[in-house]
């Protein structure tokens, strides 16, 4: 692997990270031709996938202030969860140049002849979030611990139902049930959804083993919940379909497993125009999210969204940076998990970060106190920024 000059800057809250050959922060090194490289000269290209979602709105921003504060160069493209766009922006990121690539895939197994160039020109690649599948020329993953994310969001929703405690366990006045249940999943072309589904359905396996929840539409495989792109729309769509073949008769919604805030969004909608709500008090069923996007987290505060998972996006782009850091400089990066992350080829040594489960009583303390949303923004359900 080529070695690049390091930069001992980085974002607020960062570790500090000395300079090579005992430079001073900031100052060129000499790459391995010999030849002085000032860091913005280095060129890493950032790939995000769409821009409809705030979050990856979010999480290009992020990253890239994160690079230029360390004296990068930065190409920070966006895909517009589009397969054929986001090939062609890497392959562009590549003939312009890049030496590094950190990557958000749209569809986790298109990408494989970009990674193949990248390898050739000796560009490491940094897969962000989403593990990228298929390819033995994927460097390194950081992402959030993607099967606890399931585990909470299905403790969640057997919290709503009064089952278990906020830790998971059993709650001493459990209702009986049974409670009914439907289940959404994420885009099957995204690796993340399969480790989402499997923390969920491992933690409410024995609920439907027991009896205690029923799938009145008996749709209880992942390609059935899938929703593609993690649209609210097709969401939307679904629930009603849902509402329209399993429910027609009176019976009643207890709960919604969602992996995804804009499919929970969906979701209610399909509700409230069925009648039901408009808040979890009024009748609606206790649905669960993921992303602590800001419409959701005024619905959560409202009543009407019952959770969402937070992954504080501003920690995994730290973590980005820090690994583009390493490999920048000819380090090895720092991984905590080297068994988990198989991509089909290889088991990918990734960083995995720590997830946090938002309900109405805590957004003040995860959300508000943290600087992630104010209290504002909270109340109105709009980003400033938008």
């Amino acid at each position: 692997m080529r070695k690049y000059p390091f930069v001992a800057l980085g974002m607020a809250g960062m570790l500090a990270l000395s300079a090579c050959a005992g430079e001073g922060a900031g100052s060129s090194a000499e790459d391995p031709a010999g030849e002085s490289q000032a860091p913005e000269d280095v060129l890493v290209g950032v790939s995000m996938p769409t821009q409809t979602s705030e979050r990856w709105i979010a999480d290009g921003d992020a990253v890239q202030s994160g690079l230029e504060d360390a004296g990068y160069t930065v190409d920070l493209q966006f895909a517009n969860d589009d397969i054929p766009t986001q090939s062609r922006q890497i392959d562009q990121m590549i003939t312009s140049g890049a030496d590094l690539l950190i990557i958000a895939s749209i569809d986790g197994t298109a990408l494989s002849s970009q990674l193949d160039a990248a390898a050739a020109a000796d560009i490491p690649v940094i897969s962000y979030d989403r593990l990228i599948r298929d390819s033995e020329h994927v460097d390194f993953y950081v992402t959030f611990d993607n099967y606890q994310v399931g585990v909470a969001q299905a403790t969640s929703v057997l919290h709503g139902l009064g089952l278990v405690d906020e830790a998971g366990e059993p709650a001493e006045d459990a209702p009986e049930g049974p409670f009914t249940i439907e289940l959404f999943a994420g885009s099957l072309d995204d690796n993340n959804a399969h480790f989402f589904w499997q923390g969920a359905m491992e933690t409410l396996q024995p609920y439907f083993d027991d009896g205690t929840l029923e799938v009145p539409s008996g749709q209880m495989d992942i390609e059935q919940a899938a929703i593609l792109r993690w649209s609210q729309e097709t969401a939307q769509e679904r629930m009603e379909n849902l509402l329209t073949s399993a429910y027609s008769d009176g019976t009643e919604l207890d709960a919604v497993l969602s992996p995804f805030d804009g499919i929970s969004r969906g979701v209610i909608t399909a509700l409230q125009n069925d009648g039901m709500g408009p808040t979890i008090e009024e009748g609606l069923p206790v649905i669960s999210g993921q992303d602590a996007e800001i419409a959701s987290v005024h619905l959560i505060d409202e009543g009407v969204q019952y959770s969402t998972i937070f992954k504080d996006t501003r920690k995994l782009a730290d973590q980005a940076v820090v690994t583009a850091q390493a490999f920048l400089s000819g380090e090895e990066p720092e991984a905590n998990d080297t068994e988990t992350y198989d991509n089909g080829v290889k088991v990918v040594p990734s960083y995995l970060l720590e997830i946090d489960t938002v309900y109405a009583d805590n957004i003040q303390e995860l959300l508000v106190d943290s600087g992630y949303w104010t209290a504002e923004e909270v109340e109105s359900g709009v980003s400033d920024s938008e």
